[in-house]
């Protein structure tokens, strides 16, 4: 047998144990990870930072941008919700690998984490509004082509394969496997997704595109609910000004906020009903 032929029989070995895994691992997840029943820790993370600017607009940079906003929610939560631990990933402009933002969330026991990220359309400046995703594999090129993007960083690391078990950029199947890590928390990572695009409409008037899916390495090893947001193209001229405002930004941020209340309520509800059972 040629090295071809073991080559083909080893990627389809691997494309069965994909299914069985889709098929198999959401109860198998379900049974290990218990979905926390409330929201005591929150953990947000101000995407890229350091030697990593992440994408940049005529005068923006998304790592400025990220952290601000993220700073803003949690001075947000802080003031108005006692109780809930905010913690940060990063505080300043400093690099932190992705693994390593994954690895502080669970090792403090977060109940939600919340990745806060500019987006970017160089070929359609037009493009603009504001996108919330969890992991899954995503349905269409563009939504790959985002997590393409902010999955790019870890070329700046060192041994990044060994920190992401193998992963390759430029491998698609790749991608597809690291959707069943968060199955066990899709749930509630959707139902906080949504809370975040309906404030971002009716709180910060943005444009809307949605709650979307696409497998982001900084989720896939989260052991919570688990969401990256785009907040705005800095490839789109007046989003780019609204972004670098102190007024954009604090919109935004607020929306946010107002997501992580609804959010919430709804899991502690949820757990005093359980409780009454």
């Amino acid at each position: 047998m040629n090295d071809s032929s073991t080559f083909s029989i080893q990627k389809f070995g691997v494309l069965i144990f994909i299914f069985l895994c889709g098929w198999l691992m959401p109860s198998v997840l379900e049974a290990r990870f218990k979905p926390p029943r409330t929201v005591q820790t929150v953990v947000i993370d101000a995407g890229h930072g350091g030697k990593d600017n992440g994408c940049s607009g005529n005068a923006a940079k998304e790592k400025k941008i990220a952290l601000s906003i993220a700073l803003k929610l949690g001075e947000y939560i802080t003031q108005n919700i006692p109780g809930v631990k905010v913690l940060y990933t990063r505080e300043k402009d400093v690099f932190v690998e992705l693994h390593e933002r994954a690895a502080f969330a669970n090792k403090n026991n977060a109940d939600l984490f919340i990745s806060i990220h500019c987006n970017y359309s160089p070929d359609a400046p037009y493009v603009h509004g504001t996108e919330t995703y969890v992991m899954g594999t995503g349905k269409t090129e563009a939504n790959l082509e985002v997590a393409r993007r902010e999955n790019a960083v870890i070329a700046l690391e060192t041994n990044y394969k060994d920190n992401y078990d193998g992963f390759s950029l430029d491998d698609p199947a790749s991608y597809i496997i690291f959707s069943l890590f968060q199955n066990a928390y899709m749930k509630q990572s959707l139902a906080f997704a949504k809370f975040v695009e309906d404030q971002f409409k009716g709180r910060a008037m943005r444009h809307s595109r949605g709650v979307k899916q696409e497998n982001f390495l900084v989720l896939y090893k989260t052991n919570m609910p688990s969401v990256l947001i785009e907040t705005g193209f800095l490839s789109n001229k007046a989003e780019e000004e609204y972004l670098n405002s102190a007024e954009g930004q604090t919109l935004i941020a607020s929306a946010i906020y107002r997501a992580f209340k609804e959010f919430k309520q709804d899991m502690d509800t949820k757990a005093q009903n359980g409780n009454k059972r």
